[in-house]
């Protein structure tokens, strides 16, 4: 792992406790001495700490550069066989805010014929594409119910983690995208409109949503991923 990987991982690592709720900008301010400014221009990406600095960030959330490992890498974590298509399905939380699924998030797994994720295109940030790409969720039937018919009540929805861009897919169909709507996961058509992220639902029985982009958010920092397969019970 280089520097820059492991840049990256302590940035995700401390947005992922801050989305929890068990750590905030200004208290590793305190805990590392730095600015709440400098800290917050870190954790959007918008600049890098040097290397002194992360060790003072480690140090300060009791960290070492080891669990900072890609999750294969780590004791106790899943091991996902990318080859075999075998996909672990994950809460919505954990589709959201985990970059690299554990054993423990896991639900259960889906099997998928070989080689069939292989052709599948990706357009996302360099930040993102350190995430673990693929995963999978389930869709209650309130949730589905804006996008019936084409989403079913109980659908599995896989996600393709490393699209995040709102380029079509394909020129001649919108893509379906999740969406973090506050703390939800929601699957939506998705269009960017004056600093604002446009959701369409596939059923006009609702209403179209808005969500404002924060100062300092990109639109793809609000997606999930792409949903590149649902499948619907029959």
């Amino acid at each position: 792992m280089n520097f820059t990987q492991m840049h990256e991982r302590l940035r995700l690592e401390m947005l992922r406790r801050i989305e929890r709720g068990t750590l905030s900008v200004s208290l590793l301010a305190r805990q590392t001495g730095f600015g709440q400014p400098h800290l917050s221009n870190f954790l959007h990406n918008r600049r890098q700490l040097s290397l002194e600095a992360l060790d003072r960030v480690l140090a300060a959330q009791h960290l070492t550069a080891a669990d900072l490992l890609p999750a294969l890498q780590q004791a106790g974590t899943l091991q996902v066989d990318v080859e075999s298509n075998s996909i672990p399905v994950v809460s919505h939380h954990a589709a959201l805010f985990e970059p690299y699924i554990r054993a423990v998030t896991t639900l259960s797994m889906l099997h998928l014929p070989p080689d069939m994720l292989r052709p599948i295109r990706t357009r996302a940030s360099t930040a993102r594409r350190a995430w673990e790409r693929f995963v999978a969720v389930r869709i209650t039937a309130g949730d589905a119910a804006p996008m019936d018919p084409l989403v079913l009540p109980e659908a599995i929805a896989l996600l393709d983690r490393h699209y995040t861009s709102l380029m079509a897919y394909r020129v001649d169909r919108p893509s379906l995208y999740a969406v973090r709507h506050g703390a939800h996961l929601t699957l939506r058509y998705v269009e960017f409109v004056s600093n604002r992220l446009v959701l369409r639902p596939h059923s006009l029985a609702f209403p179209v949503e808005l969500i404002e982009i924060d100062p300092g958010e990109s639109p793809s920092d609000l997606i999930a991923g792409r949903v590149a397969l649902i499948l619907n019970e029959t």
